[in-house]
Order: structure tokens, then C-alpha cells, then sequence
């Protein structure tokens, strides 16, 4: 994650793009990126969504990398570590939906 950051940051710096970089902005293209990663997703059925063509596959791999990009750029201005944050976040979601009780079905953790 750290060579990620790095290769990111000097990338920015390179084009003098950080003074674009706020956290608003980044937020902001982030939202876009995951429109464009969820565009190839829709209408498809469930089934097509687990049997893409190669063709597709590489698209939707270039759209998270794009979304990969701006998540780690944004938390890299906040700085906030990705790994922790997610790692804390399982934690938070394993109390919320015990195995006992989510287990099966896809209930929101307030509607058990």
C-alpha cells in the first residue's frame, strides 16, 4: 500500500495536479468512478454480472483501478490508512451481524 501511495503521490506532483486534490474533489471523482464501475454492471442479470467476457472484465479491472486510485488518494489526504480503516470496519461489521443471526440472509443488522 505504501509503494501505491508513494507511485501516487509523485504521480500527482509531477503534473501539479495536488492543488486539485482536495478531499472534497477526490470524494467527488471517486463518486464518478464508481458510476462508471457500476454503468458495466447494469442490466445485466446475476448470472451474466458472474460470467463476464474477457472483454468486459478488463474494463471493469481499469474502472477499479480508477476507483482504487481515488479512494487511496483521498485517504491519503486525510490521513487515514485504507488497510486499518477496513480492517477496523470488519471488526464494527462482525458485532453488527453475528454469525448466529446474519448468517443466510441478507437482512440489515437493525431489521434482525
Amino acid at each position: 500500500m505504501h509503494a501505491l501511495i508513494d507511485k501516487l503521490r509523485q504521480f500527482a506532483q509531477e503534473r501539479d495536479w495536488e492543488q486539485y486534490h482536495s478531499p472534497k474533489n477526490l470524494a467527488m471523482a471517486l463518486s464518478v468512478e464508481v458510476a462508471e464501475l457500476v454503468e458495466h454492471f447494469q442490466w445485466l442479470t446475476q448470472e451474466e454480472s458472474r460470467n463476464l467476457s474477457p472483454e468486459k472484465r478488463e474494463k471493469i479491472k481499469e474502472e477499479i483501478g480508477d476507483v482504487l486510485i481515488y479512494l487511496v488518494n483521498l485517504a491519503d489526504k486525510l490521513g487515514i490508512d485504507p488497510v486499518e480503516a477496513a480492517h477496523e470496519k470488519i471488526e464494527k461489521n462482525r458485532m453488527k451481524y453475528p454469525v448466529a443471526k446474519a448468517k443466510g440472509n441478507a437482512l440489515k443488522y437493525s431489521q434482525y
